[in-house]
């Protein structure tokens, strides 16, 4: 594996808005839930009459009609059907949340859905432009992306050089580096760009701010997790999303795999100052049933090959999968 840290390597029709539904208990299991055999990314998806049907409910975050979405299995299929919904175009989606209106980062709608969660889509807002002095190395961001081309901040460091700069805030979409448009850009690339811009010397980002309504006027978040239970959805099972290859309908994650996930995220994070659930999910499916770090190396770059990741990287994941294997987390 050729490691190294950032190497790059027929719309449906309108559905059915609903006036007057209760937005607390979305149902997404309408039709059957049966489970879907295909368990890997890249294969081929099971013949349409044998896909389970499933619906669920969405509104857009910052207020709209409840409506019913169906058929898809990525986000950017996700994001067409909710736009198509709502008679927007799917590029005025910036990210969704589950199960809250707020842009609360740790309801992030990422590689997984719960059957009965309920889908509340941002859009974007207000656009404004900073000007940032980078009077240190580290900015304090941590990026993500929305899995359609939008990468958007995440988490600011309590006392960075991003968290003195208060125009900055969780949920921002970056649009522009120095008039550099990114749009389409990974955000491991534009975390890269960020990091690689020279210290003392100032900066411009280009952000559009996800549209609030009145009641979610809020202080800036940090992207802190709360102190309430943060475990998305209710169901019994999952709809797993995947970049490349079907979706498919799965358990909920294992104590396993909640914990080898969230320390994989975590050193996504560390690492390359992105996070990434979905990214880290795969990471761990990939290493489960590996014997060793190379073996485990190999099949990254076989599954990631838009991914290069630095051998300690590499192999501090590999010890976090074997941690959680043996319950040490």
């Amino acid at each position: 594996m050729p490691l190294g840290p950032w190497r790059k390597k027929n719309k449906s029709t309108k559905e059915q808005l609903v006036d007057n539904e209760e937005v607390g208990g979305g149902h997404a299991g309408t039709g059957s839930l049966g489970k879907s055999s295909v368990n890997g990314a890249g294969l081929p998806a099971p013949p349409a009459n044998l896909r389970p049907k499933l619906v669920f409910h969405t509104q857009l975050a910052h207020g709209s009609p409840t409506g019913r979405i169906e058929g898809f299995t990525n986000v950017k299929e996700l994001y067409v059907k909710i736009a198509d919904a709502f008679n927007i175009s799917p590029p005025e989606i910036l990210f969704c949340t589950l199960n809250t209106h707020k842009i609360d980062m740790e309801k992030l709608l990422g590689g997984q859905i719960g059957l009965e969660d309920f889908i509340f889509a941002h859009i974007k807002g207000i656009k404004k432009e900073v000007e940032i002095y980078k009077a240190e190395d580290a900015l304090g961001l941590t990026i993500t992306d929305n899995g359609a081309g939008y990468a958007f901040i995440k988490r600011i460091k309590e006392g960075s050089v991003a968290d003195g700069v208060k125009v900055i805030c969780v949920g921002d979409h970056i649009e522009s580096i120095n008039g550099r448009h990114i749009v389409g850009t990974r955000h491991y690339e534009v975390a890269r760009m960020l990091k690689e811009l020279p210290r003392d010397k100032s900066f411009t980002l280009r952000l559009v701010e996800p549209m609030k309504a009145f009641d979610m006027l809020e202080p800036r978040s940090k992207g802190a997790k709360p102190a309430s239970e943060n475990k998305v959805g209710t169901g019994k099972g999952t709809l797993r999303l995947r970049s490349k290859g079907p979706a498919t309908v799965e358990d909920e994650p294992t104590e396993f795999e909640e914990k080898a996930v969230k320390k994989v995220d975590d050193l996504l994070e560390s690492y390359m100052g992105i996070r990434d659930t979905e990214l880290a999910a795969t990471m761990v499916e990939v290493g489960r049933d590996k014997k060793n770090p190379d073996e485990f190396a190999m099949a990254l770059d076989e599954t990631l090959g838009d991914f290069a990741f630095p051998d300690e990287f590499v192999f501090d994941v590999w010890g976090a999968i074997g941690d959680a294997k043996q319950g040490r987390f």
